[in-house]
């Protein structure tokens, strides 16, 4: 009820005390709240000790803080601090500092990577009248500040709380720790000028509030519509690494969706949705069919522990483009599919590498209609292909999506024998495909009437990994020999993961 006042009377602009709900912090004891130390990566607590011992103010924040407090857990545990990035690097020895817009440094320990960042301030035109018409896109952000400018800059108020790991308190200044408790993702400040600044702040909006469970705060949700066509300004790489994130969630079918609803998916990805948008039906049958069918087919997969690459969600997406190219157009098949694929991959950012890759990948779908045992030697060529996995997943999925009897029976055929798992670079495991292959364990495939939950339990009994003898098998720390740059495609997903 204080915030609600407390916004009634703010002065309309964007300076830090019209900003922030408590310009002075407001404390949450051990009293009100769930989180402690024992609760945070002990390598995080000596990081924070360090910096308070050298006389730098340190606190855990963002995701971290928010994941715990929804009993949660956290992918990560990031550090914010008022120690520059060279004067922490005089601190730690096992640290290097990245990135071009706003430098951080990443500590770094065995299995692991925390983050620690500078407090940075508010931008400079947060201070000025908004003008519809100017570009607010943030290129360079290396202006340090306090903590309080640190958290009003920040994207939603639920990632802009600091733990204190001296008394176990958190601090508050944007009314964070109220949304978290009542499950309202807001933006802090003015939505339009937020989007503005970084407009890849819409698409996360709408994946955190399909992962934590909470809904979109009005102003925030019609400024998402306002500025949809913002997000168009975004850098390449930073939607990739977000939309990985989202094949890593095992519900990307269901933010996919929010995506469609908030008028966000036509704007991201127009091409595959050009054909069905004239239905008025379409996002309310969004999982019925085309996109959504097979996006929600794959995260079932991945609940029973099957493997998938960005380039099998690629694939998916853009299946119905590619489509009249496999049906037997005239041509070479090879150029229909790359004249296809074009806009879409120009839209959504993906490399050259990738884009190859797809295009081996749909070329090579009817091979897998072609069982006879006298082609055994050509079969198993086929399966050393380094994209032979990707391909495969493909073809399983489209079938099962169809209901097509031959195909699935093909499937079937293909599975039983599978021998070759995601590669993540092939130059690298060609040794280590010698040496196991002999090893390898016999995946499952059910041929159902409907998706079931039963596909990978016959074969799959061992427990988490399916493939025991996987040469590629993803460490269990979900932190090691992870950085926080964008996950290349060629990594596959297998856990959910928590939100970034």
């Amino acid at each position: 009820m204080l915030k609600i006042f407390a916004n009634l009377f703010r002065r309309k602009g964007g300076s830090l005390d019209n900003v922030l709900v408590y310009p002075e912090g407001k404390r949450y004891y051990k009293e009100s709240h769930s989180i402690r130390k024992t609760s945070v990566d002990p390598d995080a607590i000596k990081i924070i000790h360090r910096l308070n011992k050298f006389g730098y103010k340190a606190f855990l924040v963002g995701g971290g803080v928010r994941d715990l407090l929804l009993n949660k857990k956290p992918k990560d545990f990031d550090i914010a601090t008022n120690a520059t990035p060279n004067q922490i690097k005089k601190m730690f020895n096992n640290c290097r500092i990245i990135g071009r817009r706003f430098k951080i440094v990443h500590i770094l320990f065995k299995g692991k990577v925390i983050e620690v960042s500078t407090f940075r301030s508010l931008p400079e035109h947060r201070n000025e009248k908004h003008n519809k018409d100017k570009d607010y896109l943030m290129k360079k952000d290396n202006v340090y500040g306090s903590a309080k400018e640190d958290a009003a800059r920040r994207d939603f108020t639920i990632n802009s709380l600091y733990f204190d790991t001296r008394n176990e308190s958190i601090i508050d200044y944007v009314g964070g720790f109220e949304d978290i408790n009542e499950r309202v993702l807001r933006v802090i400040g003015d939505p339009d000028m937020s989007f503005k600044e970084d407009p890849v702040r819409m698409l996360r909006a709408v994946k955190f509030s399909v992962l934590l469970g909470m809904d979109i705060e009005k102003k925030t949700k019609l400024a998402i519509k306002k500025n949809r066509l913002e997000i168009l300004k975004a850098a390449p790489a930073r939607m990739i690494e977000e939309y990985n994130k989202i094949f890593r969630t095992w519900k990307t079918s269901i933010i996919f969706k929010g995506l469609a609803e908030n008028h966000l998916l036509d704007v991201l990805i127009p091409q595959p949705f050009e054909h069905i948008k004239k239905d008025e039906t379409w996002i309310a049958n969004f999982f019925e069919e085309g996109v959504g069918k097979r996006l929600a087919i794959t995260d079932k997969l991945l609940t029973e522990r099957e493997e998938m690459t960005p380039c099998i969600f690629y694939a998916l997406i853009c299946y119905d483009l590619v489509k009249p190219s496999l049906d037997g157009s005239k041509g070479n098949i090879a150029h229909n599919i790359k004249e296809a694929l074009d806009p879409f991959c120009e839209s959504m950012g993906i490399s050259k590498r990738d884009k190859d890759k797809l295009i081996k990948m749909f070329t090579s779908q009817s091979r897998f209609l072609s069982i006879e045992d006298e082609k055994a030697e050509q079969n198993a060529f086929f399966k050393k292909k380094d994209f032979f996995y990707d391909a495969f997943m493909l073809f399983k999925i489209i079938a099962i999506s169809v209901q097509d009897d031959k195909a699935l029976q093909s499937a079937f055929f293909w599975e039983i024998s599978l021998r070759q798992r995601p590669v993540r670079d092939n130059h690298r495991n060609s040794h280590n495909n010698q040496n196991n292959q002999s090893n390898q364990a016999k995946p499952n495939i059910q041929v159902p009437s409907t998706v079931s939950s039963n596909s990978s339990s016959n074969h799959h009994s061992s427990g988490k990994k399916p493939y025991k003898n996987n040469r590629n098998r993803r460490p269990h720390n979900r932190n090691q020999s992870e950085s926080k740059n964008p996950d290349t495609s060629s990594d596959s997903f297998k856990e959910g993961k928590s939100p970034e």
